[in-house]
């Protein structure tokens, strides 16, 4: 079971403190906290940690930030061989947060804005060797498209994380497999203004006249619609018992649909699983602490039989 991803790899610098700072004000007595993040990073971490053989295609800069990202791939048992450094630095976001939750973030892409076509082309063989290829959209777009296009030509299933939205390209809708935007996603990926008004029904049939993928529009607490070109399935969510902290939710989901679909399950239970991997997810406190183990989702899914 081979997964081939190519996505981001940056780190979360976050600041947590009483209020925002006004206009060059310095404030003292935050707490300070970092963390290994970048979508592609997760969810190969999470495929991995699910029992899949995983290589990452990402671009790290030349600093001990890349070293770090390394160690801890090498740890996960994430194939980073293809791995580009890059002459910028390591992608960083910087987050702050106030005591009622509030946050800020500014992200300096960095590394991630050199990722091209021409280090996809290089990621072919892993491609065409992979049971599935998984993609999300913090590098730039004609590296999602050229990933695409390649596993299109050898026949590699593609499944599209199209996180953070942007608005499709034409040519791509033509070459996903499987697509996975959530609510606030999807219009953004059809060029709709926040206040579009359309309901779920109608945000999935204007998706479904663009692409021949199957759809799988998630829904948070409510669980998700599942539009596989002849019917839509609504997947029962699974309730958290208590909501910690909702970063690795959607990495955890991706991670473990993919997974589940290339094991061979029914579709059905292959989200069903997603959505049991992303409701574990929100229990933990952070990201890669909070991705699933096989007995996770295992355990969940038992509650509710």
């Amino acid at each position: 079971m081979k997964i081939a991803v190519v996505g981001s790899y940056g780190v979360g610098m976050t600041m947590r403190m009483c209020r925002m700072p006004g206009p060059g004000e310095s404030l003292t007595g935050g707490a300070y906290a970092s963390g290994p993040g970048g979508k592609g990073s997760n969810q190969a971490i999470g495929m991995a940690r699910l029992g899949a053989q995983v290589s990452l295609l990402t671009a790290v800069g030349p600093d001990a930030l890349a070293v770090e990202a390394r160690a801890l791939w090498a740890r996960e048992r994430v194939s980073a061989e293809h791995v580009v450094t890059a002459k910028n630095p390591t992608m960083v976001g910087f987050i702050l947060v106030d005591e009622t939750g509030e946050n800020r973030i500014i992200i300096a892409p960095g590394a991630l804005d050199e990722l091209t076509a021409v280090h996809v082309e290089a990621f072919r063989a892993e491609i065409a060797e992979s049971d599935m290829l998984v993609v999300s959209m913090e590098i730039p777009m004609n590296a999602v498209s050229a990933a695409l296009r390649i596993a299109r030509d050898v026949a590699t299933p593609a499944l599209l994380n199209p996180a953070p939205a942007t608005l499709l390209p034409e040519e791509v809708w033509g070459l996903i497999d499987y697509l996975t935007p959530n609510e606030s996603e999807a219009p953004v990926l059809l060029g709709l203004p926040i206040d579009h008004g359309l309901s779920r029904e109608r945000l999935l049939a204007l998706m479904r006249a663009r692409t021949g993928a199957t759809i799988v529009l998630t829904l948070g607490a409510e669980g998700a619609a599942v539009d596989d070109g002849k019917e839509v399935m609504m997947i029962r969510p699974f309730p958290a018992e208590r909501v910690v902290d909702t970063t690795g939710a959607g990495d955890s989901f991706s991670a473990a649909l993919a997974v589940s679909l290339v094991e061979g399950v029914t579709l059905e239970a292959a989200v069903l699983r997603a959505s049991a991997a992303g409701s574990h997810a929100v229990t933990i406190e952070g990201v890669i602490d909070a991705l699933p183990t096989p007995l996770d989702i295992q355990n969940l899914i038992g509650q509710l039989s």
